[in-house]
């Protein structure tokens, strides 16, 4: 089984428009199971959701081939019928894209099944016999202990043989010669740069969430099992829909409009209070605008619906797109083209509202629809609308840590993009809100750091926080579940002054 899965990965590997099947396999299951039980994986098992998803398909396989390895002891047909039969479940599940080509999908269940029956084959032949044979004369080894070497010698080289596909098909798939397409992009200077950051935007105090999240600690959530390769010099982006004059860019001509710099704090609507589904990062791009008025909108288009080259897709409405300067394709994110994880080469940025019904990774259109077509997450019991809630969390000290006593500090950050923050409130165990020190504010849309010093004294003491945003809207101290539109209530961390 591990040669078949291997096998079908490399495959996939060498034919550049090939599917896995394992990833086709997990698409499947992730578009079949309910919402219940895809928000409680996110919720549980937050950005490990997919490693656990694909290495239980490979530890299902597995189990399956052990299976067929005990009946081809006595039924070879059947057990080779099994890995057929098995081949044939991903092949499906990859046809059902329409997007994959019919050819190159059976290419690679073909193999796979061929190369897994031709190793049953060879085990079988190999295995140990049943019966006991003559006792060998002194000094010679017996003959089952020759079989028992030559069926391990042989599972050995073929597991080896198994896993070396897999790993090769994996390093084919294109990732090392995106990185080398990324690194050669030279960025244009934005039409309007972000301003420089102002003296006190940033506080120094150890442990606190940066101003800006390095590219390779920002949140990931999204729905792709495998990052999409894209590459920049076939990508287009279509603009299409209820619009007058529809058009398509390329690459080059995308990086040839006029582009902005913005710094946005993003947001995961399955991000717990006090979680750290949360980023923030100076974006660069074309404003959503430009293209809306080339592209003409007609009256009665309500609704932006961006559509990934996976075929995810996320809606809001186009009065945001319209409204909010900062909503934008972005095409880099800290001064780099967007990193492949990120959505490379194109997405969707838009200040204020979750990535849920926004954030579209690796863009391929943006179409625009009536209210009524609903993004993916929406059937899954998701808002159709998603504004990022107002919200502080509380980084310094850390939940469940141990302080000495004295001085210390308590800090965090806190975020509502399009509106500011514009106070943050402690309370430590019963005691009264007192106001901690805000950094200076970079953006409306961008998350404040904020201070407050404590004498912390010995005993177990019970911390929160409420932020106050740009309107005058309070933190509510409500809880509530992370869906439909994301949690509420005040973060709380719990620590020990003294030993």
């Amino acid at each position: 089984m591990a040669v078949a899965l291997g096998v079908a990965e490399l495959t996939a590997g060498l034919l550049a428009r090939a599917p896995s099947l394992v990833i086709a396999v997990g698409d499947t299951v992730v578009d079949s199971v309910p919402g219940w039980l895809e928000r409680w994986a996110i919720a549980t098992l937050g950005t490990a959701d997919k490693p656990v998803l694909l290495g239980g398909i490979v530890l299902v396989s597995i189990l399956l081939g052990a299976a067929l390895g005990v009946l081809a002891r006595r039924r070879f047909v059947p057990a080779a019928a099994g890995i057929a039969l098995f081949a044939g479940l991903g092949t499906a599940a990859a046809l059902a894209d329409a997007r994959n080509a019919l050819g190159l999908t059976l290419l690679v269940g073909v193999l796979g099944a061929a190369a897994g029956t031709g190793v049953l084959y060879v085990l079988a032949v190999a295995m140990p016999r049943r019966a006991e044979p003559p006792a060998p004369v002194r000094g010679e080894t017996p003959l089952s202990a020759l079989d028992r070497r030559r069926f391990l010698a042989v599972t050995a080289g073929t597991t080896l043989l198994g896993v070396l596909a897999g790993v090769g098909g994996y390093l084919l798939s294109g990732r090392e010669r995106l990185d080398d397409l990324r690194a050669a992009i030279r960025l244009p200077a934005p039409a309007r740069p972000a301003g420089p950051v102002p003296p006190g935007a940033e506080l120094d105090v150890p442990g606190l969430t940066p101003l800006f999240t390095p590219n390779e600690d920002f949140y990931r959530i999204d729905t792709a099992l495998r990052v999409p390769v894209v590459d920049p010099g076939t990508w287009r982006l279509e603009v299409r829909g209820m619009v007058d004059e529809p058009f398509t860019l390329t690459y080059a001509e995308l990086m040839e409009l006029p582009q902005i710099e913005a710094d946005v704090t993003l947001a995961c609507v399955s991000n717990e209070v006090g979680g750290d589904l949360v980023g923030n990062a100076r974006w660069q791009g074309v404003p959503l605008k430009a293209l809306l008025d080339r592209a003409r909108v007609q009256r009665g288009a309500t609704q932006l619906l961006g559509r990934s080259v996976d075929g995810f897709t996320a809606g809001f409405p186009v009065l945001t797109a319209l409204d909010v300067e900062e909503a934008m394709v972005a095409v880099a994110m800290n001064g780099e083209p967007l990193p492949a994880d990120h959505g490379f080469p194109a997405r969707l940025v838009v200040p204020g509202l979750y990535g849920y019904v926004s954030a579209t990774k690796w863009l391929s259109a943006i179409e625009l629809t009536g209210w009524d077509v609903d993004g993916y997450w929406i059937p899954r019991g998701w808002a159709k609308e998603g504004p990022i809630k107002t919200q502080a969390r509380i980084d310094v000290p850390r939940a469940g840590g141990t302080v000495a006593p004295g001085r210390r500090p308590i800090a965090g950050v806190a975020w509502a993009p399009t509106r500011g923050i514009e106070r943050v409130e402690v309370r430590i165990d019963d005691g009264p809100w007192r106001e901690a020190e805000l950094a200076e504010s970079l953006d409306v849309d961008c998350w404040r750091q904020w201070y407050l010093p404590w004498e912390a004294t010995a005993g177990r003491h019970r911390i929160a926080a409420r932020a106050t945003d740009g309107r005058g809207e309070v933190q509510t101290d409500q809880r509530t579940p992370v869906a439909p539109d994301g949690a509420s209530g005040y973060p709380v961390v719990e620590v020990v002054v003294g030993s």
